[in-house]
């Protein structure tokens, strides 16, 4: 591989799955060269597929690809296209699609904007204003189908998961955990703090894509009053 290319290492998981590992730490820019591995690969290498997460890409492949004369799975063979792939591609990473996500902020839309504002020592206003002002990127889908980890939150706005988790958390509800914000894509359990609550529907398992946001995506938030969200929310 080219050196600009980062340094990978790759951990069969099972006879048909392969995870490349390119750092072991949620990061930014580790997650961006994620994504833009994952980018070159798919362009070359369209018969597997794969899976971005933080700092890895797990690949999935049909081991009858990639056989050897006699018959037997070439780990060789596999490890080869992939580097060929990689040599032919660009580090540079793919425009992403942007996604705006409107937000109703606050209230029974989102109950623990307070104590997000009182842990980080800023009025709810200001949370609103600096959770809406920057660009995410949703750096994998997890935890539920269509459930987007997004980095780039404020670090002023990090604040701990809730020591005791809800039961049921509404689908849409806009959350912070840690470092990091995300939505419910569906009424689930969880222990993030609430802030706000968004009227689209993240994950819809009849339609041709069913997640809203994808790998890679970049996400705004668009604050909306409770009218806006209850004209969204009916149509």
């Amino acid at each position: 591989m080219p050196q600009a290319w980062p340094t990978m290492r790759i951990e069969p998981l099972a006879e048909d799955a392969w995870l490349l590992r390119l750092g072991t730490s949620i990061d930014f820019e580790v997650n961006a060269r994620v994504h833009a591995m994952a980018a070159a690969l798919k362009s070359r290498l369209a018969e597997v597929e794969y899976v971005p997460a933080y700092a890895s890409l797990l690949l999935r492949f049909d081991p009858m690809s990639w056989l050897e004369d006699d018959g037997r799975f070439s780990e060789q063979r596999l490890r080869e296209a992939i580097n060929a792939a990689l040599d032919q591609a660009s580090t540079a990473e793919a425009e992403p699609r942007e996604i705006t996500i409107p937000v109703c902020y606050g209230g029974e839309a989102g109950e623990d904007l307070l104590d997000v504002a009182s842990y980080s020592q800023l009025s709810p206003e200001e949370v609103v204003a600096r959770h809406t002002r920057v660009t995410y990127r949703v750096a994998m889908l997890g935890f539920a189908p269509g459930f987007p980890y997004l980095l780039g939150l404020d670090p002023a706005l990090a604040t701990p998961r809730r020591s005791s988790p809800r039961m049921s958390v509404p689908a849409g509800s806009v959350a912070i955990g840690g470092q990091q914000t995300g939505i419910y894509p569906q009424e689930l359990p969880g222990g993030w703090q609430l802030i706000g609550r968004t009227p689209l529907r993240l994950f819809d398992p009849a339609a041709a894509t069913p997640s809203l946001l994808q790998p890679g995506d970049a996400v705004r938030f668009q604050a909306i009053d409770e009218h806006a969200y209850q004209r969204l929310a009916s149509t």
